[in-house]
């Protein structure tokens, strides 16, 4: 497509849109819930089909050279659509809080304020590579009433196709209309250009890849924008801890995925139980084949193992490796004096997107929970957790680090807004 086409083809899928959002709007929940099953049958009856079509991405993914975890990224294995499906009827089985009135409070003048949570509207979504937040960002759309457009990268073009047309025959299925959910049809980078510049039909937008694509969006969006950024995660190992929880807790936040945006990327250890945890843990990831990037407390701790030497990948870390995401089998490791040091550890280098503290000092846990400035922070449990489907939000669109509206997996109350509503019997202003 040229120039003009693509204005115009963007523009369509505005209008279309913006005439969706309002029966959407107006849809009830019983019919939402139909079109959020029948999607969830369509995903499973489709398996086999879906996975032809992705089939064609992940070849083109290795005949490019893209690294081992982006390919993983894109592939719908039938654990994946199963997943899918399954958020779906989560969805469906959770209340509709479209239509809520919430602290509604009487006053002096007799009216009564309250507010009442309504859909967004319209919002377009830009992602890269996992096809299966096409289903994700539909289904949450259908729940929250919303109209949807969908731009998935080119890496993924085939599978996001297939998947679309499930999304829009179940929301026919139920008699809603099938341009709730568009997915753009074409890979020209242009259209983001166009999507992330039209305030008459699109209410926001959520960018979800690479720093470079929420760079670009953050800056040349002409509409509210939640952001996704790094998944730079933390594990802390405090002093005291349980050694063998925080073992199998910080091998499974590292090595459970290394893809994810949830895997952990930085280790911090309390002094007090370095050497006896660090050896534990490095013996794991020298197995595992995971790089450990150390400062020399660390990294003295480690060599000294003979055991853990002869195997494992002990390289000296700088500076930017603190600030890492890695999305690889690498992870940066560093001895601290305790919880204040890494606390402050965290909120200079992290992304501000899950972090966790494994203790058992309650005192240090709450003092973690206050003052660690991230959108998840957890005590003894895997960053992994740090998901939509896992904190029984059915799904999720994205993992906000903003601080206003949506923060952390924004899942139906990010995609809605609250208006006020006042209640009167006549009364006037004096």
């Amino acid at each position: 497509m040229n120039a003009l086409n693509i204005a115009e083809y963007t523009h369509a899928l505005g209008l279309q849109a913006k005439a969706a959002s309002a029966l959407m709007a107006r849809a009830t929940a019983a019919t939402k819930n139909i079109a959020l099953r029948s999607l969830a049958r369509l995903l499973r009856e489709n398996t086999a089909a879906l996975q032809t079509e992705n089939a064609k991405d992940l070849d083109r993914a290795r005949a490019a050279g893209l690294a081992a975890p982006l390919v993983d990224r894109l592939k719908l294995s039938p654990q994946t659509l199963e997943t899918c499906a399954q958020g779906c009827e989560q969805l469906a089985a959770m209340a509709d809080s479209i239509g809520e009135i919430i602290g509604l409070q009487q006053q002096p003048s007799g009216i009564r304020v309250g507010q009442m949570r309504v859909p967004i509207g319209v919002f377009g979504m830009i992602f890269e590579s996992r096809p299966n937040v096409t289903i994700e960002a539909a289904s949450l759309s259908i729940k929250s009433g919303n109209a949807c457009i969908l731009r998935g990268g080119s890496e993924a073009i085939d599978s996001n196709k297939a998947l679309a047309l499930l999304v829009q025959q179940a929301l026919l299925e139920a008699g809603l209309p099938a341009d709730a959910v568009q997915l753009v049809q074409t890979t020209d980078r242009e259209v983001v250009g166009q999507l992330i510049a039209m305030p008459q039909y699109v209410d926001v937008i959520i960018p979800r890849g690479g720093k470079s694509l929420i760079e670009r969006i953050s800056r040349d969006a002409k509409v509210p924008v939640i952001k996704h950024l790094d998944g730079n995660c933390h594990v802390y190992v405090d002093d005291p801890c349980d050694i063998a929880m925080a073992v199998k807790v910080a091998d499974n936040a590292k090595t459970s995925k290394y893809s994810p945006c949830n895997a952990t990327e930085g280790l911090l250890v309390a002094r007090g139980v370095a050497a006896e945890f660090l050896p534990l843990i490095g013996a794991i990831y020298a197995a595992k084949g995971v790089e450990m990037r150390c400062d020399p407390a660390a990294a003295h701790i480690l060599s000294v193992q003979a055991a853990i030497k002869d195997v494992a990948k002990i390289v000296p870390a700088t500076e930017h490796d603190w600030y890492e995401e890695y999305l690889a089998p690498i992870i940066s490791i560093k001895v601290v004096e305790g919880v204040d040091e890494a606390i402050a550890h965290i909120n200079k280098y992290s992304s501000h997107h899950t972090d966790s503290i494994l203790t058992r000092d309650h005192m240090h846990a709450q003092q973690f929970l206050r003052e660690v400035d991230s959108a998840s922070v957890m005590v003894n449990a895997s960053t992994r957790f740090a998901d939509g489907f896992e904190y029984g939000l059915g799904a999720e669109i994205g993992i906000s680090t903003d601080k206003f509206h949506a923060r952390g997996p924004v899942g139906l109350a990010g995609l809605t807004s609250l208006k006020y509503v006042v209640l009167g019997q006549g009364e006037v202003r004096t």
